[in-house]
C-alpha cells in the first residue's frame, strides 16, 4: 500500500514541470473561472431589482472577504504543510495535518454563525443610513453567513484535495457549486417555477446551496479517491503543535485577505461619500476583476503544492522553474483582463442595468483601476511561493504596506480633490510599492533558502 502511495505523490517530483503546472491549475483555473461568472451573475440578477440592492451587495463584499480569508488561509497553511509532509514521506504527520484542518473548518463556521445572529445589522449601519440598503443587506448577509458550513467544507476539503495533485475533483466540486448557484439566482430570487419571491434573500439562498453541495461532493470524492490521506475522527483531540504550523503559514494569509477586508470597507466609508452609485461602482469593479484575478488564484493553488512538495524534497531547480512559469501565465493573463477593461468598459457595466450616472463614474474607474493588473501577476505569484515556503509573513507583510499603508490613505487623499475619478489612482500607486517590497523579499528568500534547498534549512529562521 506504501508502494503506491509514493507512485500516486511523486507525480510532483517527477513529471515534467510545465505539464505538471497545468495539468494541476487548469482545472482549478477553469472552475474559478466559473466561481467568477457565478460572482458576477449574482450580481447582474441583484441589479434588476434596483441599484440599492446592488448598492447593498456591495457593501457586503468586506465581510464576505472576511469569511473568504479564514477559510482559505487555514487552507493555505494545511496544504503547505500536507504536500511539505507528503514530499518528506511522513505520511502519519499529512494525516494529522487533515484531520486537524477538518476541525479548524468546523470552528471557523461557528464563529460566524454567531457573527449571523449579532453582527450583520452593526455591519451594515457602520457604513450607510439608507433604510432600503440596510433591509437588503441584512437580508443577504444573515443567510450568507448562519449557513456558511457549505463554504467551509467546500474550502477544506477541496484543499486536501489540491494537496495531493487532485485538482481534477476540485474543479468538479466548485463547478458544481457555481452552476447550481447560476441556476437558482433567478428562479429563487424572482420566484420562478412556484417559488416564493426572495428577492435578495434568495441571491444568497442560491449561493449557500451551491456551497453545501459542493461541500458534501468534495468530502465524499476525499473518502473514495484521495489514498494518500485518510481522515479518522474517531477518538480525535485538537493537536496544537500541528494547528500552530498550520497557522505560522496561515495567519499570514488569513491577514492578508482580511486586510483586504478593512481595504473595501475603507473604500466603500470614502465611495459613499460621494455617493452610494460610487460605491456600488465598486461592487462591480470587484465582480468582474474576479474574472481576471480567479485564473490566477487557480494558477496559484496548483503551483503552491508543487513548489512545496519539491522544497520538501530538496528539488531546487524544480521549484525555481515551476515559480517562473507561474510569473510568465499569470502576467499574461492579467495583460489581457487590462486590454478588455480598456476596450469594453461600457459594455461590462451595460450588464448591470447601468444608468449614465454609473457609466460617467464606472467607465473612468475600470480604466484606471486596471493599470494596476500589468503589475500583480507578478507580486501574486511571488506572494504565494513565500507561503509555499513556509515564509507567509512576507506575504502579509506586502499585503499590508499595499493595502492599508499606501492604498486607503492614498484613497483618502485623492478623495480630498473632489474628483472621484481621481481616486481610483490609489489601486496603482499601491501596486507599485508592492512590486518593489515583492522584488526585496524575493531577492532575500533567494539567499537565505532557495539557494541552499537540498541542506538542512529552518524555513522559518529567516532572521
Amino acid at each position: 500500500m506504501e508502494a503506491k502511495m509514493e507512485v500516486k505523490e511523486n507525480k510532483m517530483g517527477v513529471m515534467p514541470v510545465n505539464k505538471l503546472l497545468i495539468s494541476m491549475s487548469l482545472p482549478m483555473m477553469i472552475s474559478m473561472l466559473v466561481q467568477a461568472l457565478y460572482n458576477i451573475v449574482d450580481s447582474i440578477f441583484v441589479s434588476r431589482i434596483n441599484e440599492n440592492a446592488l448598492t447593498a451587495v456591495s457593501l457586503a463584499f468586506p465581510l464576505q472577504t472576511l469569511m473568504i480569508a479564514i477559510g482559505g488561509g487555514t487552507g493555505v497553511g494545511v496544504n503547505a504543510m500536507l504536500s511539505k509532509a507528503l514530499g518528506e514521506k511522513e505520511y502519519e504527520k499529512a494525516n494529522k495535518t487533515a484531520v486537524n484542518g477538518v476541525f479548524l473548518a468546523v470552528m471557523s463556521y461557528l464563529l460566524f454563525l454567531i457573527v449571523g445572529f449579532v453582527g450583520v445589522k452593526p455591519f451594515y449601519m457602520s457604513q450607510t443610513s439608507d433604510a432600503q440598503i440596510l433591509g437588503y443587506g441584512c437580508q443577504y448577509m444573515t443567510v450568507v453567513c448562519c449557513f456558511s458550513f457549505g463554504m467551509y467544507t467546500q474550502f477544506m476539503f477541496e484543499r486536501l484535495l489540491q494537496s495531493t495533485g487532485k485538482t481534477f475533483y476540485t474543479m468538479i466540486t466548485q463547478g458544481t457549486g457555481a452552476i447550481i448557484n447560476i441556476i437558482l439566482d433567478p428562479i429563487m430570487i424572482f420566484g420562478y417555477f412556484g417559488m416564493p419571491k426572495m428577492g435578495v434573500a434568495g441571491a444568497a439562498a442560491a449561493t449557500v446551496i451551491g456551497q453545501i453541495v459542493a461541500g458534501i461532493m468534495a468530502i465524499i470524492i476525499n473518502e473514495k479517491k484521495n489514498t494518500e490521506i485518510k481522515i479518522k475522527l474517531k477518538g480525535f483531540m485538537p493537536d496544537l503543535t500541528i494547528i500552530k504550523q498550520i497557522y505560522i503559514v496561515g495567519i499570514p494569509s488569513i491577514i492578508m485577505q482580511a486586510i483586504g477586508s478593512l481595504m473595501t470597507y475603507g473604500m466603500n466609508k470614502i465611495l459613499m461619500g460621494f455617493t452610494s452609485t460610487a460605491a456600488a461602482v465598486f461592487g462591480v469593479y470587484f465582480k468582474i476583476q474576479s474574472f481576471v484575478f480567479m485564473p490566477v488564484f487557480g494558477l496559484n493553488n496548483g503551483m503552491v503544492p508543487i513548489v512545496a512538495y519539491n522544497y520538501g524534497a530538496g528539488k531546487k531547480d524544480r521549484l525555481i522553474k515551476t515559480v517562473k512559469l507561474s510569473i510568465a501565465y499569470a502576467v499574461g493573463i492579467m495583460v489581457i483582463g487590462f486590454l478588455v477593461f480598456q476596450i469594453f468598459p461600457v459594455q461590462i457595466f451595460a450588464l448591470f442595468e447601468a444608468s449614465e450616472t454609473m457609466l460617467s463614474i464606472g467607465v473612468p474607474a475600470l480604466r484606471t483601476i486596471s493599470v494596476h493588473f500589468l503589475i500583480a501577476g507578478f507580486c501574486i505569484i511571488n506572494s504565494s511561493m513565500f507561503q509555499a515556503l513556509g515564509n507567509g509573513v512576507y506575504s502579509m507583510l506586502i499585503s499590508i504596506a499595499r493595502q492599508l499603508v499606501v492604498l486607503l490613505p492614498a484613497a483618502y487623499l485623492l478623495s480630498l480633490t473632489g474628483s472621484i475619478n481621481n481616486v481610483w489612482w490609489a489601486f496603482p500607486i499601491a501596486e507599485m510599492v508592492s512590486a518593489a517590497m515583492c522584488i526585496f523579499f524575493l531577492i532575500r528568500i533567494n539567499n537565505k533558502v532557495i539557494k541552499h534547498i537540498g541542506e538542512k534549512v529552518d524555513s522559518y529562521d529567516l532572521g
